[in-house]
């Protein structure tokens, strides 16, 4: 039997193998961590349960289709509910508004909160759409590196249609330009984040990400975000694939023309195909010396990190949901300091995760788990303590002043996760949580294919090349490198 093998065990890395092994081919999968997932795993404290890493569950369908693979129910094995809220918004003025599920609640909605018509929601959103349905087929579902991907109708009508893309002015611009209201501009600007960019640089064409959470919904999984993790490693062990934890691949090995296996230091393992689900920079940097590095891809500007702090908190706060954001008061300044001054504001936009809301047990009775986090820039050798520290300050005094509590009074328990500790932990280069940034117009061109032009038999997978970060995105990465080789 042919035999395959896979470096890393994120998301992207399990379901790369699992479409392997449906493929026909025998695959291990080695893993540096002592558990699966990547960024994607949990962790409890003082009687509270974290999400470590992505919190925002999008597009389900890419998790089922790896059980319909192996004609198997999904919902046999992994359950998720539809949100009906998908985030509650803060501003400092005492603004709330409530993003329904529903896009034509969403439009009604919005029409009595902001200085805003139906017309010009309706028509952002149908832009939205068109932007999706022209370019989906080309950047999310097929491999940008391969000429076959320019030789189909779709693309061609892709490219006659490209001045609707907006992809000559940034997303800030565009929504500057479809809304009166600064703070609907705000809302839609967020969307960047989604990417790890910034509004004031990526390009519109980034206003599509709306339409994915309204069109498709947000989920939450039963058991959190982790069970995704752990439901997709059960499987990949029922169907056979092996994995060796513990064990980081020290290089990958190859011929000069094929790539030939991998080695750690426990010995060498012969491969027929391997890929590297490891971070496209490390991947070159410690796994690949010896190979010629694709040096203007490897030096894209990185997207941004996170800074979270993990608080077990003491009472309940029924005005807050699932997804909640607290918005700074000064959004461009916020960039300016993530992107350009690699540091963080005094006025952050704090996002706060509360899983106890649909899962009571992840906090005592009483209690919620909050995962609280503001968009950081990547680790260049800031002081981090530092940082960290006023960071917590000003979390707190924005939290006290949105909701008009004494924050501080309410934490019981706090675990920190900084750029620092997700490079160490993950091997993601400088602590970047989608590879690069897309803040320009080239951003998805520029990103590594899911093959090498050096060796052949050698894929990748993962947030940090094509299409890109965020799990829907790693998971058709796996299918997009799978695609390009053949049954064992």
């Amino acid at each position: 039997m042919a035999k395959a093998i896979v470096v890393g065990s994120g998301i992207a890395g399990m379901a790369t193998a699992l479409r392997l092994r449906k493929k026909g081919y025998e695959v291990q999968v080695f893993e540096s961590n002592s558990y699966p997932g990547g960024k994607l795993h949990a962790f409890e404290k003082d009687n509270f349960r974290f999400d470590v890493g992505p919190s925002l569950f999008t597009m389900p369908h890419f998790v089922d289709d790896l059980y319909r693979l192996y004609d198997l129910d999904p919902r046999d094995y992994f359950n998720y509910k539809t949100k009906e809220n998908i985030c509650n918004y803060f501003w400092e003025d005492g603004t709330t508004f409530s993003v329904k599920k529903d896009t034509g609640q969403f439009v009604e909605d919005a029409v009595k909160t902001f200085s805003t018509s139906r017309e010009e929601i309706e028509n952002y959103i149908a832009g939205a759409r068109e932007k999706y349905e022209l370019t989906a087929g080309i950047f999310l579902e097929k491999s940008l590196h391969k000429p076959s991907t320019y030789l189909s109708g779709e693309t061609l009508k892709a490219l006659l249609q490209t001045y609707k893309l907006d992809i000559n002015k940034n997303l800030n611009q565009l929504n500057e330009k479809s809304f009166r209201d600064p703070k609907l501009v705000q809302l839609f600007n967020r969307y960047a984040t989604y990417n790890g960019s910034s509004p004031y640089q990526t390009p519109g064409i980034m206003s599509m990400i709306p339409h994915l959470e309204m069109h498709f919904g947000t989920f939450f999984p039963k058991g959190g975000m982790h069970s995704i993790t752990k439901c997709l490693f059960l499987l990949a062990r029922d169907q056979g694939i092996e994995f060796r934890f513990d064990e980081p691949v020290e290089q990958i090995e190859h011929d000069g023309k094929n790539a030939t296996g991998i080695r750690t230091a426990a010995g060498q393992y012969n491969a027929d195909i391997v890929f590297s689900n490891m971070d496209i920079f490390p991947t070159y940097h410690k796994l690949l010396k010896d190979i010629k590095k694709p040096e203007r891809t490897l030096k894209q500007e990185r997207s941004s990190s996170a800074l979270i702090f993990y608080w077990g908190v003491k009472g309940s706060f029924p005005e807050l949901d699932l997804h909640n954001i607290l918005f700074s008061n000064d959004y461009r300044e916020e960039f300016r300091m993530i992107f350009q001054k690699k540091s963080l504001g005094n006025d952050p936009t704090v996002y706060i995760n509360i899983t106890s809301k649909e899962e009571p047990g992840d906090a005592p009775p009483g209690c919620e788990n909050w995962f609280v986090m503001v968009n950081a820039p990547g680790n260049y050798g800031q002081d981090w303590n530092e940082l960290v520290s006023r960071a917590r300050m000003n979390i707190i005094d924005k939290i006290n002043r949105v909701l008009k509590v004494n924050m501080e009074e309410l934490i019981l328990s706090e675990s920190i996760m900084d750029p620092v500790k997700i490079e160490n932990d993950t091997s993601s280069y400088r602590g970047a949580l989608y590879g690069a940034a897309s803040n320009s117009k080239f951003a998805a061109f520029l990103r590594h294919p899911n093959f090498s032009n050096q060796l052949k038999n050698l894929y990748f997978c993962g947030g940090s090349v094509h299409p890109g970060g965020g799990i829907p995105l790693c998971l058709l990465s796996a299918k997009i490198a799978t695609d390009l080789i053949p049954k064992a």
